[in-house]
Parts: structure tokens; sequence; C-alpha cells
């Protein structure tokens, strides 16, 4: 799956079966549904995972508890758009 294709299943009721938690976390953001996407990002302890949840608490917006996740993540805090920011993580989950 790539991106266009992740974005066309933004027209789904539900993620696409084999996409990891931090890809689900982007996926219910993007349908507007913060609280399950936050969700999806604390049920995995992984670096893509804090990243996801990085930028969740960024467009919350508390950029502390972001920061507290960039790190966690072992990143440099996003200065992108929040927009780009989506992309570039869910191509970087598209990818792994």
């Amino acid at each position: 799956m790539d991106l266009p294709d992740f974005r066309a299943s933004l027209t789904a009721a539900a993620p696409p079966a084999a996409a990891s938690l931090p890809l689900q976390a982007l996926w219910w953001d993007a349908k507007g549904d913060w609280n399950r996407a936050h969700e999806c990002a604390q049920a995995d302890r992984g670096a893509m995972a804090a990243l996801v949840h990085a930028y969740l608490h960024r467009k919350e917006p508390d950029p502390a508890n972001a920061r507290y996740w960039y790190n966690r993540a072992g990143r440099q805090p996003a200065t992108a758009s929040l927009e780009q920011e989506w992309a570039a993580l869910a191509t970087e989950l598209l990818a792994a």
C-alpha cells in the first residue's frame, strides 16, 4: 500500500486490516477521531508509535507533551505543517 491507497482507504469504516497501530492512529486522525487515534498510539510502545503520539499532541495542541513524545521517539520536534507531518509519517510507516 502506498500513500494514495492509504488516503483512499479513508472512505472505509475501519482502517486497513494489515495496518500497524501507529498507522491506524494516523487513519483515525485523518477521519477526525483524535481520541481513537490517541488510543492506538498509546497501545504500541515502539518508536514509531511514540512519533505518531508526538504528532497527535502537537495537533491537540499540547506542545510540552508533544516534546516529551518526540524525545521518546528519538526525533527532533517537527516544524512542518501538520498536514506535511501526517503525510511524512504515513509514508514512513507504509514503507516499513
